[in-house]
């Protein structure tokens, strides 16, 4: 049996190059899914590109850390950075807020509510969540936005641990790869929580390309996809792009790698297909068909809500 495949291009919405590359990429056969943001400068460009392209799985990239909120500041002010207005620009100063309980998990609810739900009253069938700078790694984040799944009837997650197999490979900066195994402590909770264990939720096997992020050439991308197990539903994490004048304006640290990863996925995934075992290319909203036995116990909530 051949593997799945979830190929996830996050940003959708951060500008129009990226939205761009994602629109040719899926055309193309090279991904699957993308994750759009609430408040990226290009959002109705994205929500059109998405209405265009109804066999792309669109879910929602949930930024809690250096972007603009949806919901009025004064209702998330401890979600909010110096100036009132915006997140912290820095991922470690939201980390560090995090851990020391400075943030409400009740905030963090209502923002991940207001950007599904922006989606959603543009027509979008949100797939799965995922969050910008794999924020859902921590369980305060990981419980909040379990509970909005719930409650949205988004019925699909990141799983955002990598694999064994994956690490092992040795992509990415020594840095990068040693973050990543450390954090991988926290895969026990995520697992562990209700909605992941009774399948209301549900997941994959594990996320790859994560520890080669800014580092996924052709290469890395040919020896990722040839070392997956001959089981299992798995997402490749990608972020394509234009590196434009549009993207200079944006805060981002990925910017030539776009245009590599761009490139990297037009000849990786094509040339995996021809292999008699090319992994099954799926996106989230087809979980439910290829977890059917787990999917078998889920009970809607009367209290869901959906725009």
């Amino acid at each position: 049996m051949a593997p799945r495949l979830i190929i996830n291009a996050d940003d959708f919405g951060l500008t129009p190059g990226v939205n761009r590359a994602i629109a040719e990429l899926h055309q193309a056969k090279a991904i699957t899914s993308a994750t759009l943001m609430a408040t990226g400068a290009a959002f109705e460009d994205a929500i059109a590109i998405a209405h265009a392209n109804p066999a792309l799985g669109v879910g929602c990239h949930i930024v809690l850390t250096d972007g603009t909120p949806v919901s009025p500041p004064q209702s998330i002010p401890t979600l909010l950075g110096p100036d009132g207005k915006n997140f912290r620009p820095s991922l470690v100063d939201f980390i560090q807020a995090l851990l020391r309980k400075k943030i409400r998990e009740d905030e963090i609810e209502r923002e991940a509510l207001a950007q599904i739900q922006k989606l959603q009253r543009a027509a979008i069938n949100v797939t799965h969540l995922d969050t910008h700078k794999h924020t859902h790694l921590f369980p305060a984040v990981a419980c909040s936005l379990l509970r909005v799944a719930e409650r949205c009837s988004v019925h699909a997650i990141r799983y955002p641990f990598e694999p064994s197999w994956s690490l092992a490979l040795d992509h990415g900066n020594r840095i990068r790869r040693l973050q990543v195994k450390l954090l991988s402590r926290l895969k026990t909770h995520f697992e562990h929580q209700p909605q992941i264990r009774n399948a209301h939720v549900l997941t994959t096997d594990g996320i790859i390309g994560i520890s080669a992020t800014g580092n996924l050439y052709s290469k890395t991308l040919h020896e990722i996809l040839h070392a997956m197990p001959a089981e299992g539903i798995f997402e490749l994490c990608c972020h394509p792009g234009y590196n434009d004048s549009d993207l200079d304006r944006i805060t981002t640290r990925l910017r030539a790698h776009r245009d590599i990863e761009r490139n990297a996925l037009l000849t990786e995934i094509l040339a995996i297909a021809l292999h008699p075992n090319a992994p099954q290319l799926i996106n989230y909203g087809d979980l439910s068909v290829y977890t059917q036995s787990k999917a078998d116990c889920f009970i809607p909530d009367a209290k869901q809500e959906r725009v």
